[in-house]
């Protein structure tokens, strides 16, 4: 199983391809393309890259389904013996955007340029 973990709207959010995620408010129309740079951690089958705080390397697409406003949060003040009560209501602005491909360079690619950089470095010191 693929997955990553982004950062976004400064919250995280676990994702893998085909979710359906609900983040803060993008700047977007609907049916754009969404890119998320800020890849926090990447897990694959059997390997884990891990950020510092990033992976540069790596990306996650998707697309923007609709902006819509969230369920409505009831915040109340109260104060004792001076009858005042107050009770105010808020909606946030959301996006819901389908993750539609985890991408980037994997394992093999970076490993086999590193053995063919070690190859020529050997191949240097023999001559």
């Amino acid at each position: 199983m693929k997955y990553a973990v982004i950062k976004t709207g400064g919250k995280q959010y676990k994702v893998s391809e085909g979710d359906i995620v609900d983040v803060e408010r993008l700047k977007a129309e609907k049916d754009d393309k969404i890119i998320f740079d800020s890849v926090l951690l990447l897990v694959s089958d059997d390997s884990v890259k891990i950020g510092k705080p990033f992976i540069l390397s790596e990306k996650v697409e998707g697309k923007l389904l609709d902006n819509l406003k969230g369920d409505k949060i009831r915040v109340s003040k109260f104060k004792a013996k001076v009858r005042y009560r107050k009770s105010v209501g808020f909606r946030s602005s959301i996006s819901r955007v389908k993750i539609e491909k985890i991408s980037g360079t994997s394992e093999k690619k970076v490993v086999a340029s590193k053995e063919k950089d070690t190859a020529k470095k050997t191949a240097k010191k023999k001559s």
